[in-house]
This record gives C-alpha cells, structure tokens and sequence, in this order.
C-alpha cells in the first residue's frame, strides 16, 4: 500500500461522522430544549439555533412547533393508506377487521422503532393540554382511515356505515390502549405482544380471525355419523367463522 493511500485511509477514518439529517437535526433539537426548558418555553428560534439552521429551513419541514412532536405521523399515515388501498390489488380475499388491526400495528411499529423518543413524546405530551389536543386531532385521522377502508367494504350492507366507524373506533381504542401500557412502562417489554393481546380482542367481537376467541361465541355438541348438529352463534356473523365453528365440532375440515 502506498503511503498517499495510507493516508487517505487515515484521513477517512479521523473524519467525523456525517451530520444527521437537516429534518432530523430539528428534531432532536426540540426535544433538547423542550426536556430542558418546557414546551411552551421553548421558541423556534431557540430549535433553529441549537440546530444551526434558520427559521426557513425549520418552516420548510414544520408548519409549527406542535409539528415537530410528531414528526414521524404523516409518513405512518401515509402507510398506513398505503397498507388498506394495496388489498384491492392483491386478488385474494381479505378479512375487513382482521385487516384493519393489522393496520394498526404499524402505527405501533411506529412508536416501538425508537422507544427512546416515544416514551419522551408521552411524558411531554401530558404536560402540555395543546399538545394533547393535536395528538386527538392525529389519532381522529388514523381512525377515519380505518373507517373509510371499513365503509367501502361494509357497503351494501345493513349499518354497514355504522359498523365500519364503530370497528375502527375500536380497533383505535385497543391500539392505544396497548401503546399507552406500553409506554408507561417506559417501553420495556414486549412490545409485539402487548398490541396483539389488545388487537386480539377486536378480532374476536367483530369477526376477525383470532386465537382464543370467547367460548361462548359458538356452541354445539361432537356429533356422530348420522346426527343432526346444531351450531348457535351471533347474528350476523361472519360466514367463515359458522363453518369453522362446525368443523371443529365434527372433527376437522369436510
């Protein structure tokens, strides 16, 4: 190796590391002098400055101060959208509610990517009543995506529109539940767990695939060859969910 070589190496090595993104730059800023200060006494121009940018470029990424809490929420949604509008394409049946938790997941992916910040969002959300507010107005337009996914497939049927709204609003209730157990615990756990054991609920209420779904959803007695078997369920549940129920009540599919 030559010596100009050498040095070159050296030199990358002794660099420092590339700055983080301008976006990220702010952010992490903010959170610096929110945690330090308080929310209502932190400027954007003391974000801009810690950040060593101006106020321009801070406008060019955030409407407002309230917008670089969330910063990661636009995207989330957007997938979000993405997630729902995809199942048209894909040609296979899809399960409505089972789809929409799904969904929601990864809106809680979101938060468990990076804990760390989650958990800081939380305890400084509280603190702030104009914070909590814009986070109601955050979750309002997860749920009516929910809800319109649900309302396009519900539509022909009776309360269609009405079930689509009152699923989401669960599916919404759950997921928070989950997230806010979660981060009260600092972010610790099982994350993956703590919203399946929420989502799972949903499914069982209203017809999506679950695991232990209650007992007293179905009912009927092991039958033999020749035997009337008698199946109760909910009214109007789902087709898929009756013929499961009879096939674990005679043994198996057919």
């Amino acid at each position: 190796m030559s010596p100009s070589s050498a040095a070159r190496r050296d030199d990358k090595a002794d660099a420092p590391a590339a700055k983080p993104p301008m976006r990220d730059a702010l952010v992490a800023a903010a959170f610096q002098l929110f945690l330090e200060r308080g929310f209502e006494q932190t400027t954007v121009d003391d974000i801009v400055a810690l950040a060593g940018v101006g106020r321009r470029s801070f406008f060019r990424y955030f409407p407002s101060k309230e917008d670089v809490v969330f910063p990661d929420h636009e995207r989330c949604l957007a997938d979000l959208t993405d997630f729902l509008s995809a199942t048209a394409d894909e040609g296979e049946p899809v399960e409505p509610v089972g789809r929409v938790c799904d969904a929601a997941r990864l809106v809680f992916d979101m938060y468990a990517e990076n804990p760390t910040f989650s958990v800081q969002r939380y305890q400084l959300t509280k603190q702030v009543p104009g914070l909590r507010a814009y986070e109601l107005s955050v979750v309002w337009r997860y749920e009516r995506a929910l809800a319109g996914y649900l309302r396009e497939r519900f539509a022909g049927r009776r309360d269609g529109t009405l079930q689509a709204d009152v699923i989401a609003a669960a599916v919404v209730a759950a997921h928070n539940n989950a997230l806010r157990s979660w981060l009260r615990s600092n972010g610790r756990g099982d994350a993956a767990a703590t919203v399946d054991h929420a989502l799972r609920h949903v499914r069982s209420a209203f017809g999506g695939p679950a695991v232990d779904a209650p007992a007293a959803y179905a009912s009927g007695s092991v039958a033999e060859d020749g035997d009337v078997v008698v199946v109760v369920t909910r009214r109007g549940a789902p087709l898929w969910r009756v013929v499961q129920e009879l096939e674990s009540t005679l043994g198996g599919p057919g």
